[in-house]
């Protein structure tokens, strides 16, 4: 979820809906602060553009503050990159690069139906 300002958005999410916040750290790599607030089985990720050159801050510029990615955990990245290349399925990312807690890639949304996906294999 992009927005503004974690600190406004914890008031929401944290304040107002008790959820507990796992973490906060700035991924430098990423150019993006993110907030992770774990919910059953899944969590949520609130994410804030720390520059203003990046996909993250355009999407906020153009659309504003919500939903931006949804996260699959996958736990062969590079194999998964490939099937889905195979099946011709458009990419962001052909290889993986680092994000907040292991190997992120992207699958873009034309090749999945609107919906930008990231795929992500956690550090061991």
């Amino acid at each position: 979820i992009v927005v503004r300002s974690i600190e406004e958005a914890l008031k929401v999410y944290q304040t107002g809906l008790g959820l507990q916040v796992r973490e906060v750290l700035e991924v430098p790599d990423q150019k993006v602060e993110v907030a992770f607030l774990p919910l059953g089985e899944s969590t949520l990720e609130l994410v804030r553009p720390t520059s203003e050159d990046t996909g993250i801050a355009k999407f906020l510029d153009k659309r504003g503050e919500g939903i931006h990615h949804i996260c699959i955990q996958v736990n062969d990245i590079r194999k998964v990159l490939a099937q889905l290349k195979d099946q011709e399925i458009e990419l962001i990312d052909e290889e993986p690069r680092r994000g907040a807690h292991g190997q992120v890639a992207f699958v873009h949304p034309k090749g999945a139906h609107g919906v930008l996906i990231e795929l992500v294999q956690y550090d061991q």
